[in-house]
């Protein structure tokens, strides 16, 4: 099995503590006067969804988790459970909110592919794609002066709200990072 030391860590990098399955979300390299190196990390526990600091040293190594990834399609949200379906077999499972997480789903919409992650067999989380083409459902209208460049908040049929520029209008696609959960450009 793969291992991952102090200098390959970065954002996105998944590891394995205690036996459970974690992707770095933050890291920072300390250099401080006296003694060695280390890096500070939050990482955060994939099946969970939970995040917790860490600190990891010169020596220190991490196994790699087996981790399979299958492509599903995400169908609705029955009140308690987020369910999703294989396109090939036509399974369906279902996610807690906690596992998908809040800054996933607010991008999500019914019928939207989605990578599901599995770890030793059980589905655990939810990747969706960094870059989504969604519909503006609600913004303020346009007046007459408003091309100064500023922003104006927008809600997207997901539910999220963002801030786009004066001259994006409801009803009009445009392209949003998941990420960063920022607009991006108007979608062609």
């Amino acid at each position: 099995m793969a291992t991952i030391g102090m200098g390959d860590i970065k954002k996105g990098v998944r590891l394995e503590l205690d036996g459970n399955p974690y992707k770095v979300t933050e890291f920072q390299h300390v250099k401080p006067g006296k003694g060695a190196a280390f890096v500070r990390v939050k990482i955060k526990n994939l099946k969970t969804g939970k995040v917790i600091e860490k600190t990891v040293h010169a020596g220190d190594k991490f196994e790699v988790p087996e981790l399979e990834q299958k492509t599903m399609q995400y169908l609705y949200d029955d009140g308690e459970m987020l369910q999703f379906m294989d396109t090939t077999t036509f399974d369906q499972i279902g996610l807690t909110h906690e596992q998908v997480g809040k800054e996933t789903f607010e991008f999500m919409i019914d019928g939207m592919e989605a990578d599901i992650l599995f770890h030793n067999g059980e589905a655990i989380s939810v990747e969706i794609p960094q870059t989504v083409v969604l519909k503006i459902v609600e913004t303020p209208p346009n007046f007459k002066g408003d091309s100064q460049g500023g922003k104006k908040p927008a809600t997207l049929e997901s539910g999220a709200v963002v801030q786009v520029p004066f001259h994006v209008l409801e009803g009009e696609m445009i392209k949003v990072d998941t990420v960063e959960g920022k607009y991006l450009e108007k979608a062609k």
